[in-house]
């Protein structure tokens, strides 16, 4: 199919975006990689009035390290951040969860902010953002700011909390406690599929090797990615043996309603999502010794 008729504009500043946004509203789209935006389009489930397409907006690509932590602008792509040496160093989950997103060609287009604000529950950007606790700058047509913590961001199934008028500007994700180790696990039909299951964990031990930091975040298992109060719980202040990883484990069954389909059935989900966090958990703190 093709999509339906709609006028195209390419603004050069976020400026000419906020314009555009006061001037079409919820009639327009926003175009970023278009890797979820374009399929959509063509099958004329989505049918704006206006595509203003964002890729001509160089001020809206960067990544930029302040006191630690790091932000990333929204239309900075999927690879770069993936090579990024600085990321490597600062936030080393951050390229490898990128790393599972689809394949290479995809990576080249797909945008950081493209992906959070699609927010579908099986991607892994969504669940990156609720284990670092990040930050949403979101900009509105009147060019005034406002910043989301990822609890608020996300609402539901492929919904945010950007508004039809507004567009996330940047993403901020702090600098992660002293002894942190980090991984990032999921299961798919293929590489490159949609998660079945996938699970970002971090852990921080003090320097008696107690957990001092603890965040367990999944996707797949709900309407948006979800963290689990139960196994991080059960983890923070203890000393992470082997007993004590696979009882936190089991405690993420409770903080999960996943789905059952034709890829999985809720039980197999809750299997996996057990095993996987048991093992994310178990990779964190080896890498935090």
């Amino acid at each position: 199919m093709k999509p339906a008729p709609f006028d195209y504009y390419a603004p050069s500043s976020i400026d000419e975006v906020c314009c555009l946004l006061a001037r079409f509203g919820g009639d327009a789209k926003l175009l970023a990689g278009g890797q979820s935006l374009v399929p959509l389009l063509s099958l004329r489930l989505a049918q704006p009035a206006a595509l203003i397409d964002l890729n001509g907006v160089p001020e809206l690509a960067y990544i930029r390290t302040d006191d630690g932590g790091v932000t990333i602008g929204a239309m900075t792509r999927q690879r770069a951040v993936e090579r990024s040496a600085t990321l490597r160093e600062q936030c080393p989950i951050f390229p490898a969860a990128v790393a599972w997103i689809g394949h290479p060609q995809i990576r080249n287009r797909g945008t950081i902010g493209g992906s959070l604000v699609h927010a579908d529950p099986a991607s892994e950007l969504p669940a990156l953002a609720k284990a670092l606790d990040a930050s949403f700058t979101i900009t509105h047509a009147s060019g005034a700011k406002r910043t989301l913590k990822a609890d608020e961001f996300f609402v539901t199934y492929l919904t945010t909390a950007v508004e039809p008028d507004e567009l996330l500007s940047e993403v901020s994700f702090p600098a992660l406690p002293a002894g942190t180790g980090w991984s990032f696990v999921e299961v798919a039909r293929r590489h490159g599929d949609f998660a079945l299951v996938g699970v970002a964990a971090i852990v921080a031990l003090d320097e008696t090797g107690v957990c001092s930091h603890v965040r367990v975040a999944l996707f797949g298992v709900a309407p948006t990615a979800t963290r689990s109060p139960g196994a991080e719980q059960a983890l923070l202040h203890q000393k992470p043996d082997e007993q004590t990883l696979a009882a936190a484990a089991v405690e993420v069954v409770k903080d999960i309603d996943p789905p059952g389909d034709v890829q999985a059935s809720v039980a197999y989900r809750k299997y996996v999502a057990t095993n996987l966090v048991r093992r994310a958990l178990t990779e964190a703190v080896q890498r935090a010794r």
